[in-house]
């Protein structure tokens, strides 16, 4: 409740006005006194013959002395307290409820743009942290393969110490099979704080509730005694319904990003089947260029492009001949240009379905060379898209360590010393480079199933 000072009351113009008037009608002497004896007001021969107290929701805040004539001027004072603090109380919930308004417009705007759920969590902690006292707060996830709740993201003091928690423990088990959200605000009175909460008084819990369906929880506290109110648990479920929705609409994204994937890497093998003698050349070259990318540190964005082009870097080889791209002998240079055509082919095939555009300049110039003696187009150094410079070592490499019908692949050795002897020519050195620092040589053994060696 608001404090009010009956000092500052009557010193304000329009109050002092009413006063006035009141002093002027009663025709008697007063002294305004506030709640500890000290005179705020008196009038010209006042006497302390009777105190009336001025009183604001049953506490005293002043006193009026004088006869019985002035006992209505402290009903008065106590009406004009109460409205100034129901006017300040009615102000105080405006502000905040202004408040609560911009802050989940802040969310909405900043979420529903958002299709990473970790990167959903992290929005929504922040958020919760500007809105609500605490000290930790987790976002869980249920895993229906496992059916446990699985932390995603976390803030403070790692009140939960496993990552994975049963459905059925602590107040986290209980929010999720109720799917209501709840408030315990004296932790160590609560049977279930059994699920790592240690060292916090107060918890509030809310489900994440997507069409009627909850598919995790989100758990904060404070380690300060807290009383957690329902305003709090009001804002604090808006807040994990806002997450909920947000991460559903990301999760149906992600499904959907990877049935394309999963589409566009079944048409690369529909492709790669014409040559029985490339089996799963596809799949190493996304593994190979995938594990340069990410030691080159990628952004999101450039990793998407690199998986696609990589995936169909050789799809323009549909346009070649049979005859062609299955000899068994070499090619004469006249069937080495229908070969060299595929890059172009892949650019045309790609370029109508707008989904897949972002992979044409891996797809088109994987066979540029770094000094600019490559084709289609001639192009050299960083004029070459990064994902195809990627891709022109990872596919190398491939081609290398693969049997073919006229050569045996080459050892790993031969196949090392292969790229580095080219680095500055056919390749980039920082590519060659980040392929030596990568993880490919675990991509690689897990493709061929051979015992890893020390390099």
């Amino acid at each position: 409740m608001v404090q009010i000072s009956l000092a500052k009351l009557i010193k304000k113009r329009e109050f002092a006005q009413i006063l006035d008037l009141m002093v002027d009608s009663l025709e008697s002497s007063m002294i305004i006194e506030d709640d500890e004896g000290k005179p705020l007001m008196a009038t010209v021969g006042a006497e302390r013959l009777g105190r009336y107290p001025v009183s604001v929701a049953g506490d005293v805040i002043g006193w009026v002395n004088g006869d019985e004539k002035v006992a209505p001027m402290a009903a008065l004072l106590s009406f004009l307290a109460e409205s100034e603090v129901e006017k300040r109380n009615l102000a105080g919930e405006t502000l905040n409820k202004y408040k609560e308004i911009t802050l989940l417009y802040d969310i909405v705007e900043k979420v529903s743009s958002c299709l990473d759920t970790k990167e959903i969590a992290r929005l929504v902690i922040e958020e919760a942290q500007r809105a609500i006292r605490l000290s930790s707060v987790s976002v869980f996830l249920l895993n229906r393969d496992t059916d446990e709740l699985e932390l995603i993201a976390h803030h403070g003091h790692e009140f939960d110490t496993m990552r994975a928690v049963s459905r059925s423990t602590g107040l986290a088990g209980s929010v999720l099979a109720s799917g209501r959200a709840e408030i315990v605000n004296d932790v160590h009175a609560d049977p279930r704080f059994v699920d790592g909460s240690t060292g916090l008084s107060s918890l509030m819990c809310a489900p994440l509730k997507a069409k009627d369906r909850v598919v995790g929880v989100i758990k904060l506290g404070s380690g300060q005694p807290v009383t957690y109110t329902a305003e709090d648990l009001k804002l604090f479920t808006t807040l994990a319904s806002l997450a909920a929705v947000a991460m559903e609409n990301a999760g149906l994204y992600e499904q959907l990003k990877e049935a394309f994937y999963t589409t566009v890497y079944t048409l690369a093998e529909t492709i790669e089947k014409r040559d029985p003698y490339t089996g799963n050349h596809t799949k190493r070259v996304m593994e190979y260029s995938s594990a340069i990318g990410k030691t080159l540190g990628l952004t999101e964005e450039d990793m998407s492009r690199l998986k696609l082009a990589a995936v169909l870097h050789d799809i323009g080889k549909i346009g070649v001949r049979d005859s062609v791209l299955l000899k068994e002998s070499s090619l004469t240079d006249e069937e080495f240009e229908q070969i060299k055509k595929h890059a172009v082919y892949g650019e045309e095939i790609i370029a109508g379905i707008s989904q897949l555009r972002s992979a044409i300049s891996g797809v088109k110039q994987h066979h540029e060379k770094y000094d600019g003696r490559g084709y289609p187009d001639g192009l050299r150094g960083e004029e070459i898209d990064i994902t195809a410079r990627i891709i022109a070592v990872a596919d190398s490499f491939d081609a290398m360590t693969t049997n073919r019908p006229y050569r045996q692949g080459l050892s790993l050795e031969a196949a090392f010393e292969e790229l580095r002897k080219y680095s500055g020519s056919q390749f980039d050195p920082g590519i060659v480079e980040a392929f030596f620092a990568s993880d490919v040589m675990e991509a690689f053994f897990a493709a061929n199933s051979r015992k890893k060696i020390i390099l």
